[in-house]
Order: structure tokens, then C-alpha cells, then sequence
């Protein structure tokens, strides 16, 4: 099912309206005709999903905004899907055209899906690690300290395995130098993160915005004891099918474009942006958002660079370790960084708040990704 927002729905109903008389009062032309003698520019209809995450917004603020339209699209929105997995399946299948996905893309591009990387959602080009969407929260009684984060040794985690909060208790443990076979690693979706606090089945849940602040406000008790730190680099890309990219290479390119300013417009107005998020993020009240939103403009950044795959590989490589996913992910194969870089070129004005890319992480269309000198390139934090 897919929706729209309301006002915007409204907007477009009362236009509807409008037109209609015009031709009635004008001689008989119609909606689909341009009363200047030509035809009116039909627009391309594009279906995407995104996840039930803040730091997801950016899509469906993009059509709110009018971003789309601006760049002749018409986009669909499916319902928000509740993990990254269920957005892959969802692409596989066809029901939509674009995700946005971090993590979950390496798995199912070693199952043999065939999605490539076009841009980020959220992320950074200037550096690779960045994650201050993440959170842990630990429930009441728990005997997880914030003075003493040793004391997760031995704790029931709540992570959703494969995906970035997973990847963030990897690297949270590896700084703490805890075995992660020191802990219990639960398999729980962030919808069933307050009840697992609540009924003891976790002693604490890694998560992403605004479930960090929705738990603690629904889980008597329950605290924030980490946020952020620099421990992972945080990925997120806007991702499509191969065949879909190469047969609609002006498509994405337009689709990049209004996801940009989408992001260069939250980045600029973080309250209106987290107003947004209350209508898009069922049952995000609104104090939350706005706590929410102050992190994620830090990671709204959808430039690519050679840290942006220096990040995917290393992200890779964490999870190989782990046995989540499978070793020698090939990176450079899923990165399609033209249609990106050339929007970078072509509107410099999305991007000019952004910290500078450093000179040697710069990339093009043609880049050829070198681990080594990536690192080198990229500051750590």
C-alpha cells in the first residue's frame, strides 16, 4: 500500500479542482494538457520504501517538500518496512524500485541479489566513522553501568543480527576488549525492544533513533547508558537493482538529486524536519523527533568518497569476522558512484555545508577502490 502525506494529498486534490474549471471555463482543455498550446511533461513514476527510522526520513520528506516533483518524479512510497531485510525483500520482489539500506545489503548481495550503491542516506564522506544515531539502553535492575561499561560482560543484548545496531555492539565490545561470545546476543526487531526491556528477556537494546528515546519513556527505569562514540562507521545507502540503474540512468539520477536537497533542507531546518517525522514514524511524538533529528542532521551527508567504501569494507569485514556474513565482500563491485559524483558536480550548492571531502578520498565515475589508501585518506573520526 503506498500513501501519501495529507496535506501534500490535499495540495494536489484542490489543484485537481482547479484545472478542471480552468478547462471548463477555457475552451475544454484538460489535465493532462498544457494550456500554452503544448503538452504538459508527464511525470515518471518511481516506487521506494524506507524504513521506520529517523534516520530515514529523508525519502519521504523529499516528496513532502516537492524535491520529486522539482525533478520530474512521481513517487510512491511503500509503508514504512520495520528492518532493512524486510526492504530488500520488498526490492527483490519488485514492489519498489529504491531503498535506502546499510548492513543487510551485504548479505543479500552475497545470496545473489544484484543491488548496487548509489549514495548515502546517512553516513559521512569526510570521515568513516560516524554513529551518532546509535544508542544502548539499558533496563532498570540491569547492572549495566555507564561508569563502567565492562559491565555488559555476561548481558542479554537486544540487536537485530545483520543490521547496523549489530554491527554496533561489535564495535562497542571490540573498544572494551570483550570476547562477543561474552555476551547473549537476542535476535529482537526495535518494535519488540520495550517489551524484551520490560519482561527481562534483554537486559539491554542497541538501537537506532528515536527508539533509544521512545524506550526509555515507555520502560520505566530504563537509561541511555552509550550514544555514538566514533566505534563503527555508519552506512546507509540509497540502493536499486543493477538492471534498474543501467536501463534508467537519468531516473536515479533525478532521484539522487531530490534526496540531496532533501537532506541539504533538514540539515538547514532540523524542527520542521522533526515535525515531519511525527507523520511518518507512527506513534513518534513530537519532543522525541526533535531530540532525534539534532543527531541524525550529523550523518545526513549523501556525497560519495573513498571513505564511503573504506566504511563498507570495513563494516564487511566486522561482520565476516562474526560469522554473520560471509568473508571477502567485494566493494568495489557494488558501488555505482557516477550518478552521485555527477550531481555532486552539477549542484555544488547541496553540498556546501558539508565538511570538505579530503583531497585524496575524492572520487569519480572511474574510481578503482584501494583499501590501503582509502584508510589512508580517510580520517578515522
Amino acid at each position: 500500500m503506498n500513501h501519501r502525506s495529507t496535506h501534500r494529498l490535499a495540495a494536489a486534490l484542490t489543484g485537481s479542482v482547479l484545472v478542471i474549471l480552468l478547462a471548463a471555463c477555457g475552451g475544454g482543455s484538460t489535465v493532462d494538457e498544457d494550456v500554452s498550446g503544448g503538452e504538459a511533461p508527464q511525470l515518471v513514476t518511481i516506487d521506494a520504501g524506507y524504513v521506520s527510522a529517523v534516520d530515514q526520513i529523508g525519502l519521504p520528506i523529499a516528496l513532502e517538500i516537492g524535491a520529486f516533483e522539482e525533478q520530474g518524479l512521481d513517487v510512491r512510497l511503500a509503508q514504512p518496512f520495520p528492518t532493512g531485510v524486510d526492504s530488500l525483500n520488498a526490492l527483490q520482489a519488485g514492489e519498489v524500485d529504491f531503498v535506502q539500506v546499510g548492513t543487510p545489503g551485504i548479505g543479500a548481495a552475497q545470496r545473489g541479489l544484484d543491488i548496487v550503491l548509489l549514495g548515502n542516506y546517512s553516513g559521512s564522506a569526510s570521515k568513516r566513522a560516524i554513529d551518532d544515531t546509535m544508542a544502548v539502553v539499558a533496563r532498570p535492575g540491569s547492572g549495566i553501568s555507564n561508569a563502567d561499561l565492562s559491565t555488559l560482560r555476561g548481558k542479554r543484548i537486544g540487536v537485530s543480527v545483520g543490521s547496523i545496531n549489530h554491527l554496533y555492539l561489535i564495535g562497542l565490545l571490540q573498544e572494551l576488549q570483550i570476547p562477543v561470545g561474552e555476551v547473549e546476543i537476542v535476535n529482537t526487531a526495535p518494535p519488540d525492544m520495550p517489551v524484551a526491556l520490560q519482561t527481562g528477556g534483554i537486559d539491554a537494546a542497541i538501537v537506532w533513533d528515536p527508539w533509544p528515546l521512545t524506550i526509555t519513556r515507555q520502560v520505566p527505569g530504563s537509561e541511555e547508558v552509550v550514544r555514538g562514540g566514533g566505534r563503527i562507521p555508519y552506512v546507509g545507502y540509497i540502493v536499486a537493482m543493477r538492471e534498474f540503474v543501467e536501463q534508467n540512468p537519468d531516473v536515479v539520477k533525478r532521484f539522487l538529486t531530490a534526496r540531496a536537497a532533501a537532506d541539504k533542507w533538514m540539515r538547514d531546518n532540523p524542527d520542521e524536519a522533526a515535525e515531519a517525522a511525527t507523520r511518518w514514524l507512527p506513534g513518534t511524538e513530537l519532543e522525541i523527533a526533535q531530540q532525534a533529528m539534532q543527531y541524525n542532521v550529523a550523518q545526513l551527508d549523501p556525497r560519495f568518497s573513498a571513505c564511503n567504501y573504506a566504511a563498507m569494507d570495513t563494516v564487511a569485514q566486522m561482520l565476516a569476522e562474526q560469522g554473520v556474513t560471509q568473508p571477502g565482500f567485494d566493494v568495489a563491485d557494488r558501488f555505482v558512484p557516477g550518478p552521485i559524483t555527477t550531481v555532486m558536480a552539477e549542484r555544488p550548492d547541496l553540498f556546501d555545508d558539508l565538511p570538505p571531502i579530503p583531497e585524496a578520498a575524492r572520487i569519480d565515475a572511474g574510481f578503482a577502490y584501494d583499501r590501503d589508501a582509502a584508510l589512508v585518506a580517510c580520517p578515522a573520526a
